[in-house]
C-alpha cells in the first residue's frame, strides 16, 4: 500500500551530460511526432522520414523514458501500413474507403495520444492498440 513514488522520467541533474542527452532525445521524440502528424499533409512522405529516424536512433533511446515512445511510433507505422494495404486492396469492392477512413482516424488518435503522453511525461504502453 505504501509504495514510494518515482517521477517519470527519472530525475537527472540539470548540468550533467545525461541531462543534456535526455533533453535532446525528448526534443527528437517531439519532432518525430510532428513528422507523423504531418503525414496527412504530405501524402505520407514525412512518415517515411520519421520511421527511418526511429530505426536509426532506436539504440540511442534504449533504457530511457523515450524508448516506449519509439516503440509506440514504430508499431503505429507498421499497423497503419497494414491497414492501408488492406484498405487499398479492398477499394474495388468499396469497403476499402471505410477501412482507410478508420485507419486514418486510428493513426491520428495514436499520434495525439503518444504526443500528449510525451508532453505530460506520462509512461506509455507501446503494445496497446489504443
Amino acid at each position: 500500500m505504501n509504495q514510494s513514488y518515482e517521477p517519470y522520467p527519472p530525475p537527472v541533474y540539470e548540468n550533467s551530460p545525461e541531462s543534456e542527452r535526455l533533453r535532446s532525445l525528448r526534443t527528437l521524440t517531439h519532432v518525430l511526432y510532428a513528422l507523423y502528424a504531418a503525414y496527412w499533409l504530405t501524402g505520407g512522405l514525412t512518415v517515411l522520414i520519421a520511421i527511418i529516424i526511429n530505426y536509426l536512433k532506436r539504440d540511442d533511446v534504449a533504457g530511457t523514458p523515450y524508448e516506449a515512445h519509439f516503440r509506440w511510433q514504430i508499431r503505429t507505422f507498421w499497423l497503419a501500413l497494414l491497414g492501408h494495404v488492406i484498405g487499398v486492396a479492398l477499394l474495388w469492392v468499396f469497403i476499402g474507403f471505410p477501412i482507410l477512413f478508420v485507419v486514418g482516424i486510428w493513426t491520428l488518435y495514436r499520434v495525439i495520444k503518444g504526443w500528449l503522453f510525451l508532453y505530460e511525461n506520462k509512461p506509455l504502453q507501446p503494445r496497446a492498440w489504443v
